[in-house]
């Protein structure tokens, strides 16, 4: 199962996924309903000669990992990528979910 980083900035929700060795064709993200779905299937094969013989080995790396996402966010504008083993996913927040500045209220 891979680590995985949860942050929480003004505008946006950010999950890091460790995962070296992928294609970001590995990757399936599925959004259903608030709950946010990271999976992969990736084969891995490891082949040996042996004296005229040939042995394959196949192995599978998998996972699936599940987020529920909270109401305040724009779930239809997720983004992903994939770059030096790290699996990105950007959540934006709804403006009504945005930290405001503080402000001062006059008194009249």
């Amino acid at each position: 199962m891979p680590a995985v980083n949860i942050k929480e900035g003004k505008d946006e929700f950010a999950i890091e996924v460790a995962a070296p060795g992928f294609d970001k064709k590995d990757f399936k993200i599925d959004l259903n309903n608030n709950v946010l779905e990271i999976s992969s299937e990736k084969e891995v094969k490891n082949e040996e000669n042996e004296e005229k013989m040939m042995r394959c080995e196949f192995q599978y790396a998998s996972f699936k990992r599940y987020f529920t996402l909270p109401d305040t966010v724009e779930s239809d504008k997720i983004k992903a990528t994939y770059k030096d083993g790290i699996l990105n996913v950007v959540i934006p927040k709804k403006d009504e979910a945005k930290v405001k500045p503080v402000r001062q209220i006059s008194i009249s």
